[in-house]
């Protein structure tokens, strides 16, 4: 089992900046390098809609509406995985949650099972951009 913690959601006028913490824990992630991590988000009465992934390798995936503006940095030391958002924009307003699926896959494909609810997330946290 995996738990999943979200931080740092809240309240920013259009322009401004967040960063998004998810700290992991749990036996099943004793190795960073088993796990693919995302963030996706969903707005009320709006589907879920995938942000951003990281692979096993590194490698990462962006959803059009947030590159350029969205980073997903992961420190593998503290088993933390962040998402730096800059520049939002009130479409950016959702609940933001991360997720984590083990294996190996690239980050679009883990992006992609992750959006459709494969594997574990956390309990979210808001993002308001007004």
């Amino acid at each position: 089992h995996v738990q999943l913690v979200e931080s740092g959601g809240g309240s920013v006028q259009a322009g401004g900046t967040l960063r998004l913490s998810c700290a992991a824990s749990g036996q099943s992630y004793s190795r960073y390098d088993d796990w693919c991590m995302a963030w996706f988000r969903q707005a009320p009465g709006k589907e879920r809609d995938g942000v951003a992934a990281i692979d096993n390798d590194g490698s990462t995936t962006y959803a059009d509406s947030v590159k350029g503006r969205f980073t997903i940095p992961r420190d593998n030391a503290k088993n933390t995985l962040y998402l730096e958002m800059n520049s939002l924009k009130p479409e950016d307003t959702a609940m933001y949650y991360c997720a984590a699926v083990r294996g190996s896959m690239t980050a679009i494909q883990a992006l992609d099972f992750m959006t459709r609810g494969i594997g574990y997330r956390g309990q979210g946290t808001q993002v308001t951009v007004s």
